[in-house]
């Protein structure tokens, strides 16, 4: 069997493809676990996220995954061919390592979809659908994702505005496990920084929002993993004195977070510092109280660059991490070479053992019978090595007969000189 990487994602398919195609994990897990009992297609792993939704495989054919892909969710194959990637063996194991590294993702180096192959790989196992070839080919992918984090600078610089505000706050303060958070808004983009921060660890996220009913949306999104307090709109300014870190966003056409508010806060606070971004345009907070020592104040325009410019160096680094995939695929597939080939040089020696047994069988049952001995053992030493060469016979007849000459070149070098070896054998 080989093994098969075949999707599509957001370079190959429209969002209305990827919708119809995409899996949750109650429907996935119900499908593989049914999957699972087939002969033909049982060893898979199915990853689906919003940019993407591959099968990875160890099947006999493409085709037969791609059949399953289509099957599985209403479609034809010939509406899934346009837009569907497929790869084998060596290119199949890059593309994974690839992806599991953040190389292969709409944001260039995005640290989440490691831990999303991680959970397709775990939900295939709960299924039974994961054999141990495949499971050791994700074992190092996840490895070559660790190496390219660890080794190249694909994943260390902000690349979206969200990720940025948490860089940020990393940089300001050196216990993000202490800090409290004000979130002045809850609409997508302050959702983006909130999620990010509180995958930070930061202790507290206040959100403060017009609509009471968003804020305890997003606060049920992220209550998961830090501690939530939803405070009134009216009541921001009484309460800023208990953030470290606030990030306005609200799209209102005035501003929303004045001088006198930030001065009062900070004195109420002992000057310890703060951090103010604001990605609202037209501007949240005064620009003005970045006049106050203690404050750092960022807008949109201080993150836009340092994006861009972090960006080209993810682009830089991506360079470097390439390389390090494909030797390190290379490395994979020479190992999973060398593990058949150990294999099936077992099972050739196991069969000569069983022809040895036979025919020292056949030569005890000859003396038995009284046969001479020396006659025993020159019979025993032809039948044997008849039968051992047998196969090698073939294989030169098959070379000889082949169309490249180098291979018939090299098994006669190679036998050549196993049996120079055996003539003059190292004293």
């Amino acid at each position: 069997m080989s093994f098969f990487a075949l999707g599509v994602n957001h370079q190959t398919a429209s969002v209305e493809l990827r919708e119809q195609i995409a899996f949750n994990a109650e429907r996935l897990s119900h499908l593989l676990a049914e999957q699972s009992r087939h002969a033909e297609l049982n060893d898979m792993v199915v990853v689906s996220t919003c940019n993407r939704t591959e099968v990875y495989a160890m099947a006999d054919n493409a085709d037969r995954v791609l059949q399953w892909l289509a099957q599985a969710n209403g479609l034809t194959v010939q509406q899934l061919l346009k837009h569907v990637y497929r790869y084998e063996d060596a290119q199949a194991v890059n593309h994974l390592m690839r992806v599991a590294s953040g190389l292969d993702s709409l944001m260039l180096g995005e640290p989440q979809i490691m831990g999303q192959v991680k959970t397709a790989l775990s939900l295939a196992k709960d299924a039974h659908t994961v054999s141990p070839d495949l499971n050791r080919i994700f074992e190092y992918s996840f490895y070559a994702a660790k190496r390219v984090r660890s080794e190249t600078a694909v994943g260390s610089h902000a690349v979206s505005m969200g990720y940025a505000v948490a860089q940020l706050a990393m940089q300001v303060f050196s216990q993000p496990e202490k800090l409290t958070v004000m979130m002045v808004a809850a609409g997508e983009m302050n959702s983006l920084v909130a999620k990010h921060l509180a995958e930070i660890g930061v202790a507290k996220i206040l959100i403060c929002n017009r609509s009471r009913e968003r804020a305890e949306q997003l606060a049920q999104e992220i209550s998961h993993r830090v501690d939530v307090e939803i405070i009134e709109f009216a009541d921001l300014a009484k309460n800023l004195y208990r953030a470290d870190v606030v990030s306005s966003c609200t799209g209102s056409l005035h501003q929303v977070i004045f001088y006198p508010e930030v001065k009062a806060a900070l004195k109420k606070r002992r000057y310890q510092q703060m951090l103010l971004v604001d990605l609202a345009v037209p501007r949240d907070i005064d620009p003005k109280v970045e006049s106050l020592d203690g404050v750092y104040l960022y807008g949109v325009d201080d993150l836009q660059s340092v994006i861009e410019d972090n960006l080209a160096q993810r682009r830089q680094a991506a360079i470097e991490a390439e390389v390090m995939v494909n030797q390190l695929a290379t490395q994979l597939m020479t190992q999973q070479k060398v593990k058949h080939a150990g294999q099936t040089i077992q099972h050739y020696r196991e069969q000569g053992q069983q022809l040895s047994e036979a025919e020292l069988e056949h030569a005890l049952h000859a003396l038995q019978k009284g046969m001479a001995p020396q006659q025993v053992l020159q019979e025993f030493a032809h039948r044997l090595t008849q039968k051992l060469l047998h196969p090698t016979s073939l294989l030169l007849r098959q070379a000889a007969q082949a169309e490249d000459p180098a291979y018939l070149e090299w098994m006669q070098h190679e036998l050549a000189d196993i049996s120079a070896k055996r003539r003059h054998p190292k004293k």
